[in-house]
């Protein structure tokens, strides 16, 4: 017997059947067919399953990648709420009550983990159930939204308002977590690279699906809300299917995941240079046509990864073992791992990381939603402002993406914890904090990039580090549940600190606007102080976790091996 034939005979699975006697099983017809089909050898046989799962696992990734590209309709909201406040008689404060139920479907994807879990088991479910629920309640809300602004149905009383509006944020949540948990799954030595890029694409949507719009219609914000019903929606029923996970390792494969991180910084650099131009300069439509073209093509370049010719070795003994060691059933794969949503929940752990998003995505959510206003109250002109809100989506991209790379890059490399990044960009979060305090001048500029990179990062590494913590077989629903504390701290600092206290300062001058330094000053330090403590419940858990990182490393490196 050959070293590959005795390696296909002894993998086995469950049932005791080998993978070899499998793919002969179901494929008997091919293997006896006609004379002029070649015999194949088990070597080939081999080689064919190798490829296919390759393949797949690539094609899965490009059509997530895809499906992200259309996802950030939330990001867009001040864009069409002004379609909203005009169209429904909505003074500030409705608008903004409309805007909480979109913080809070955004923000509550536990339903869309659970889901996720519960279809994985069944042969014929997966994620593109997940997918599937989540682009029709985007489409559903949307619509019903697009009819009320346009009169075609009467005007809807503002709760029934704030269930499109939620309606359709859920639905986001289920359109990231079918990709996000699906490429961890896909790509577990490589985690967080792979979430950074899927967080990242999610944070690039905004700029993506406005500047589709501005090229195709660009007649106001009213055509931009039956857009975001049918895009998305299409997008997703095109490709869901595609997105299938498949645990299985290749030589080369952090190299293509470097060829896709190359592809995200490219497309978020074009993104920020049109920004820029933008602002400055009005575009006329031929060039609105070349940029968007332009974008299509960077959108579509993923495909060279899944196309693209794989490595090929002479199949040694042990990347044949990683293989086929590698090729199991979904079941089997998500049941190796141990914490449920409720022993999550028990642990300490749970409670850090849960500590660790309410004072990261809490503070850097009160710090985007109040940038113009801080902008107007330091001075700063609508165009300075403008720029800064625009440019928030590029900083957390960089974030997100950054992030989730680097930390790849030192737990494989120098075996860091993970958790430790988290209390370094928590560091760096409130050194942003105290810099926007300060009221120097261009202190909101650099404070702006420093807190919107390390907010984006907490997108990237809290995902991550459940994964790798509770495990991946309920991971959507705990993750999605420690999202939860985002729109929590979001609300404690934007009404109970910032609101309270700039209304505070608006008083003692006798008008409704305030002007000056001290207006958000102590509304920063305390959100300074607030991801300082984040910062030190960031390294308890980084000292709780360290031996359950070495084993992590360990493992991995057993694979790779």
């Amino acid at each position: 017997m050959t070293p590959l034939g005795g390696i296909g005979d002894e993998v086995r699975t469950p049932s005791g059947l080998t993978i070899l006697n499998i793919f002969k099983q179901r494929n008997q017809s091919f293997l006896e067919g006609p004379s002029f089909f070649p015999k194949l050898t088990e070597i080939h046989l081999l080689h064919l399953i190798r490829k296919m799962a390759v393949k797949n696992k690539w094609m899965s990734t490009a059509a997530s990648i895809w499906i992200q590209c259309t996802s950030g309709s939330l990001y867009t909201f001040s864009f069409y709420s002004s379609a909203l406040k005009s169209s429904q008689g909505y003074n500030q404060s409705t608008l903004d009550t409309v805007s909480v139920f979109k913080d809070i479907g955004g923000n509550f994807g536990v339903l869309s983990g659970l889901i996720y879990t519960a279809t994985f088991r069944r042969r014929r479910g997966g994620p593109w159930v997940v997918l599937l629920i989540g682009a029709v309640q985007c489409f559903v809300g949307y619509f019903l939204m697009w009819l009320s602004v346009t009169g075609v149905i009467d005007r809807p009383p503002v709760p029934v308002m704030c269930v499109f509006m939620l309606l359709t944020a859920h639905g986001v949540t289920f359109l990231n977590t079918a990709n996000v948990v699906t490429a961890v799954v896909n790509f577990t030595n490589h985690s967080g690279t792979i979430v950074g890029i899927m967080k990242g694409f999610l944070g690039l949507s905004g700029a993506i699906l406005l500047q589709v719009y501005q090229t195709v219609f660009n007649a106001g914000p009213t055509p931009y809300i039956l857009m975001l019903s049918l895009l998305p929606f299409l997008n997703t029923l095109l490709f869901m299917c595609s997105v299938r996970p498949f645990e299985t390792n290749e030589v080369d494969e952090k190299k293509n995941l470097n060829g896709l991180s190359l592809i995200s910084i490219i497309v978020a650099a074009y993104l920020f240079s049109i920004i820029i131009i933008e602002q400055a300069v009005t575009l006329t439509l031929p060039v609105r046509i070349v940029i968007f073209l332009v974008l299509v093509i960077l959108l579509a370049s993923p495909l060279y990864v899944v196309v693209k010719p794989r490595s090929t070795q002479n199949f040694e003994e042990t990347d044949m073992t990683r293989l086929l060691n590698n090729v199991s059933s979904n079941q089997d794969l998500l049941e190796r791992h141990d914490k449920n949503p409720l022993q999550a929940i028990c642990t300490v752990n749970f409670w850090c990381l849960f500590l660790t998003t309410f004072t990261g995505m809490g503070t850097g959510l009160a710090t985007v939603n109040n940038l113009a206003q801080v902008g107007e109250s330091l001075g700063y002109t609508y165009f300075e402002t403008s720029t800064l809100v625009s440019l928030w989506s590029i900083w957390n991209f960089m974030g997100r993406f950054g992030a989730g790379y680097v930390s790849d890059h030192f737990l494989h490399k120098k075996k860091w914890a993970r958790p430790v990044f988290i209390a370094i960009t928590l560091a760096l979060m409130s050194v942003g904090h105290c810099v926007i305090a300060s009221g120097m001048p261009g202190a909101l500029y650099v404070g702006s990039v420093l807190v919107g990179v390390f907010y984006g990062s907490q997108w990237s590494l809290m995902p991550t580090i459940a994964s790798e913590v509770f495990g991946v077989l309920h991971f959507g629903t705990i993750f999605n549940t420690i999202t939860i504390a985002g729109p929590i701290g979001s609300y404690v600092m934007s009404v109970r600190v910032i609101g309270s206290i700039y209304d505070r300062e608006a008083a003692r001058g006798g008008t409704e606007y305030c002007t000056g330094t001290h207006c958000f000053r102590l509304s920063f330090l305390i959100m300074a102080v607030s991801t300082f403590v984040g910062f030190m419940i960031a390294m308890g858990l980084f000292i709780r976790t360290r031996r359950l990182y070495e084993q992590i490393v360990l493992r991995r490196d057993g694979r790779c091996s």
